[in-house]
């Protein structure tokens, strides 16, 4: 082998991303709709999703979802980890990423700190050819508790191969600057600048509050966010999805 050559050459790549807090697929016509859920998760039309509340929170923590008619319906499929919560369960703590053209090469279960449960799941991929970490999370919905949640996942953002990291999910969190308690992650993430990429998604019949985030790191080139705004996004969860596009360069 000539040590000497130069690797293959990759080329760049948009990937289009989301994140959606489903709700349990509980609407705000108080029905629970899994196939309602799965057509907005189809009309959003993404490569790489984060999804929250996927699990019914307390007994046995069942899916709320039909996975086998989501990856029909989307061509989508969930990152495989076995250390859930409950033998029904999708997701760690409702968090799910789900993923298409791509290979899964780790996936990391993550507890967050606070009175609360809480959690997150790591997911390094490889997306034709570019290495790539994804952490969904939905943290608390106390201040004190984002802290320390913000604090734990700033210690997963940066690989030790260099391969950028994004950040989706609910983040219950609408400030930005000094008093955003995403602080912690604001050596590593595009989160709390006043200038910082945000979109109001909550709630979903008057969207106000920009509580669900995508956030890429300094390494990452995340542009076009936007609210995916539908007839049936507005009915089907009390949060609307968010879409943007992410910037793989060549290499």
């Amino acid at each position: 082998m000539d040590n000497g050559a130069l690797a293959p050459s990759v080329a760049a790549l948009d990937v289009t991303l989301a994140s959606y807090n489903l709700h349990k697929a509980v609407g705000r016509d108080m029905r629970r709709d899994p196939t309602r859920t799965i057509e907005v998760i189809r009309e959003i039309g993404a490569d790489i999703v984060a999804l929250q509340e996927v699990d019914r929170r307390f007994g046995d923590r069942k899916g709320v979802l039909d996975l086998d008619a989501l990856r029909e319906s989307t061509g989508l499929q969930p990152v495989p980890f076995a250390d859930k919560l409950g033998r029904l369960a999708h997701g760690w703590h409702g968090n799910l990423v789900l993923f298409r053209n791509a290979e899964v090469e780790r996936v990391l279960p993550i507890t967050l700190p606070g009175l609360e449960p809480r959690g997150a799941l790591l997911a390094d991929l490889d997306v034709g050819g570019h290495k790539l970490r994804v952490i969904g999370a939905h943290l608390g919905l106390l201040k004190q508790s984002r802290l320390l949640q913000a604090q734990r996942l700033a210690q997963e953002i940066g690989a030790e191969d260099g391969r950028p990291t994004i950040v989706m999910g609910d983040l219950n969190e609408w400030r930005l600057g000094a008093n955003c308690s995403l602080m912690p992650l604001r050596k590593r993430l595009w989160a709390v600048k006043s200038t910082a990429l945000t979109v109001p998604s909550f709630p979903s019949q008057l969207p106000v509050l920009p509580l669900d985030r995508i956030m890429g790191c300094k390494r990452s080139n995340v542009v076009e966010l936007t609210r995916h705004d539908t007839p049936l996004a507005r009915i089907a969860s009390d949060h609307m999805p968010l879409r943007a596009r992410l910037r793989l360069s060549a290499s």
